[in-house]
């Protein structure tokens, strides 16, 4: 909150709301389970997902080191949450935004970036237009193009995939307030990894605080690269996640074990979190809280399991999530 107008109730701005989402009990989809699931509710951001603390970040480290100059241009690879982070900050501070995506990625996505003043460069797929459906291949065609357009520009390239201040962002914000809503009461934190930087940001946080934690990564069933298991197909429909590769700040060390979860499960919980939740979720949510709730079958009496929702079903409207 800022007092700059002389009321200490109002920020200054809409990047200054950032954070301070809210941890909720999904008591009635654990109802008869041991452990009890908390998800993290980041829909209630100014962009509506997760990667807004990131796109905060990263311009903010950008900004004090110098990479990053007044009216200067951002270029990032997105599949479209950290592009619409990136883009309400770039409003706000002046910034020419570029997000570059594969043409894959959800329409609602595209138009939320163009919303908010971003240049959306659509990238053909590998294997001709499959809406919801993002490959490895999709993701390396996208990554040449930004690394282009970049150098074309002399553009700052956040490059959230290897950019340190991404984990920084849930380490410093994610994590400790899970570590605060919770009193510090947490058995078990899960997530699905894309870049890593939700789920080490906050394995870190918490393990720093309680070793013991133990800290689950999800990955899509079919594209299990971290579990070491083969990989079948990367045409899922966990957008943000699963693209065969192991992301460069991967720490293994932080993660006690993985579980797979396939599109079906996703889906499934997804619309579960809306009708008996009131929880409007997307894929990733639906994974997430999936594997929360396979955790939460076999805990121990009382265990706490944390997970993430990483944004709203509301940018999913167009493809096949709900019927």
């Amino acid at each position: 909150m800022s007092d700059r107008y002389g009321f200490p109730g109002v920020s200054a701005s809409v990047v200054a709301t950032i954070g301070g989402t809210p941890l909720v009990a999904l008591e009635r989809l654990c109802a008869g389970l041991p452990g009890l699931v908390l998800a993290k509710l980041e829909s209630y951001g100014p962009g509506q997902s997760v990667k807004d603390r990131i796109a905060r970040h990263m311009i903010d480290e950008a900004e004090r080191t110098g990479r990053l100059k007044a009216g200067g241009s951002i270029v990032e690879l997105t599949s479209g949450n950290t592009g619409i982070g990136l883009a309400l900050v770039s409003a706000v501070r002046g910034y020419r935004f570029y997000a570059v995506m594969s043409e894959g990625n959800s329409l609602e996505r595209q138009r939320i970036l163009r919303a908010l003043g971003a240049e959306v460069v659509l990238v053909p797929q590998a294997h001709g237009f499959r809406p919801g459906v993002v490959t490895g291949e999709d993701l390396l065609r996208v990554e040449q193009r930004a690394a282009e357009l970049t150098a074309e520009l002399g553009a700052f390239r956040p490059d959230q995939f290897s950019n340190p201040d991404n984990v920084a962002a849930h380490a410093e914000t994610t994590g400790p307030e899970i570590w605060e809503q919770t009193g510090g009461r947490v058995d078990c934190w899960v997530a699905s990894v894309g870049t890593g930087g939700t789920f080490l940001g906050v394995a870190g946080a918490l393990k720093s605080r309680r070793p013991e934690i133990r800290c689950i990564a999800a990955e899509p069933a079919t594209a299990r690269i971290l579990a070491g298991c083969e990989v079948t197909s990367t045409a899922h429909k966990l957008q943000g996640t699963g693209y065969n590769l192991v992301p460069p700040q991967w720490d293994s060390a932080l993660c006690d074990g993985f579980i797979g979860v396939t599109d079906e499960d996703a889906v499934e919980t997804a619309r579960l979190l809306g009708t008996r939740e009131g929880v409007c979720a997307g894929f990733s949510s639906g994974a997430n809280v999936w594997a929360a709730l396979q955790l939460a079958r076999e805990a121990r009496e009382g265990s706490v399991i944390v997970t993430v929702c990483p944004d709203t079903g509301l940018k999913y409207l167009s493809t096949d999530l709900f019927p």
